[in-house]
């Protein structure tokens, strides 16, 4: 597997690896708690559970999206409270999509945290694989010293993010190329089960991310990816592509796959339809 990816084989091999932190993320945007009744259920045994709505995003104000992004010192603050160090090596998995889990890949590479991988066909290869399950609630194990422990991070974010306001601007003078990671009934406007306005902004281009995906929930072998995202590029340079869905979670599997595929560099809509929407003078396509 690639530095991106880890199977279930190789996880249960290093599942008992000094320093190794597990993440589930798995989640139902229809029924928010219903991935920690998962969780609770069954999982990877060790695994830690983060959830997208409570702890993954920042407060809703209803003009930034239906999952905004934290800030880096309070998002640094949940990961360190969670035993992450600098040394850590993090494996992320979800239900066996891989969605969520890219979502907390990008998270942390945008926080700064390179050792990152998604395990690839979630929870589903794991159970697959024969590997053991726990039960009930985990609480991290982090000792006073590791909380406060600093993580080193980069002034900067290590992953680039642009702000509608910057989405808006592109309109009138096209500096990158908005790319919707939706199903493609949403993008047309046909249907949109989510937010209160269907539709996609001006211009942007359409690849679902489920097109990533193998029959069986893994990611197509990474120069497959590469191939049909060249195709989708044209002349284009990845970092002239910007990653948009409805709340910048399916906009992340994008991201993820075009790493994958050697394709790095392009950035992410964080407040992605959701926000975009939330003023009703943007302008809006349906197609």
């Amino acid at each position: 597997m690639s530095n991106l990816l880890i199977s279930a084989e190789d996880l249960r091999k290093n599942i008992s690896s000094r320093g190794w932190l597990i993440f589930d993320v798995r989640h139902d945007l229809s029924d928010h708690s219903a991935g920690r009744r998962a969780y609770e259920q069954g999982h990877i045994p060790g695994a830690l559970y983060l959830d997208h709505e409570t702890e993954l995003s920042a407060a809703k104000t209803g003009s930034n999206g239906r999952h905004p992004l934290p800030e880096r010192r309070d998002l640094g603050a949940l990961m360190r409270s969670q035993g992450l160090t600098r040394q850590s090596q993090v494996v992320v998995y979800d239900a066996g999509n891989s969605m969520f889990a890219a979502h907390l890949w990008w998270m942390l590479r945008w926080l700064g945290h390179e050792n990152v991988q998604v395990l690839d066909g979630g929870w589903e290869a794991w159970l697959k694989a024969g590997g053991e399950v726990e039960t009930g609630e985990r609480a991290p194990s982090v000792t006073e010293a590791q909380a406060l422990q600093s993580l080193g991070l980069p002034p900067e974010p290590a992953m680039p993010t642009v702000d509608a306001q910057a989405v808006l601007a592109n309109l009138q003078q096209p500096v990158f190329t908005v790319l919707d990671a939706r199903a493609a009934n949403r993008y047309r406007g046909e249907t949109e089960p989510i937010d209160p306005v269907a539709g996609h902004i001006p211009g942007a281009l359409n690849r679902p991310n489920t097109e990533n995906l193998q029959g069986d929930g893994r990611f197509k072998p990474a120069e497959q990816l590469r191939q049909e995202y060249l195709a989708l590029l044209g002349n284009r340079t990845p970092e002239q592509l910007v990653h948009q869905c409805g709340s910048g979670i399916t906009a992340s599997h994008n991201l993820f796959a075009m790493e994958l595929a050697g394709l790095g560099g392009s950035a992410l809509y964080p407040g992605s339809w959701s926000e975009w929407v939330s003023d009703p003078a943007r302008p809006v396509e349906r197609s």
